[in-house]
């Protein structure tokens, strides 16, 4: 019985794409992939549906007054990487804190995919991540052409504060 229990409690989670065990931008992408789809198994729907994501296993971010945050990451479009990401936030408001935690950017269609690519795609102050948490994706829907998700990996962070992300691209050859 208590066999039966640990395989009905086990979580299979996989990684579409096949990391390069030679690459620490790549695995660190498959344990932020995993992690998440841990965190919330629903969201496997938008890595089905999606045409590609970024992946931003893990962005840094800081602040007292003043803030920031900072991450590189990885596109991946059907299981292939395909470019280079990195993200900055500046904020400004009251903020106190400093924590870790993975981005995940996913587009909806070759348009949205296509603005992110050409280099300086950025998201304004409005834009809203949804925490990975069980069903937090259920009712998620895309929000000009993307949806974001984060996952908190450490770190307490107080904030009201305003602030965008900035993206740049970087094709891989």
């Amino acid at each position: 019985m208590l066999i039966g229990l640990a395989l009905l409690c086990t979580v299979n989670v996989s990684v579409a794409f096949d990391p390069d065990a030679s690459d620490e931008d790549q695995l660190a992408a498959a344990k932020a992939i995993i992690a998440i789809k841990k965190a919330d198994p629903e969201i496997q729907k938008f890595f089905d549906n999606s045409v590609g994501y970024a992946v931003f296993p893990n962005v840094g971010k800081a602040g007292i007054g003043i803030g920031g945050a900072r991450g590189s990451g990885l596109v991946i479009v059907n299981d292939k990487v395909v470019g280079k990401t990195m993200l900055t936030q500046l904020t400004v408001g009251l903020q106190l804190g400093a924590q870790v935690y993975s981005e995940f950017i996913f587009f909806k269609d070759d348009i949205a995919l296509g603005q992110f690519k050409r280099g300086n795609f950025e998201l304004g102050a409005q834009a809203s991540a949804v925490a990975a948490t069980i069903g937090a994706s259920t009712d998620v829907d895309y929000d000009g052409g993307v949806a974001i998700f984060t996952n908190t990996s450490g770190g307490l962070m107080y904030e009201a504060s305003v602030g965008g992300q900035k993206f740049k691209f970087e094709p891989v050859h």
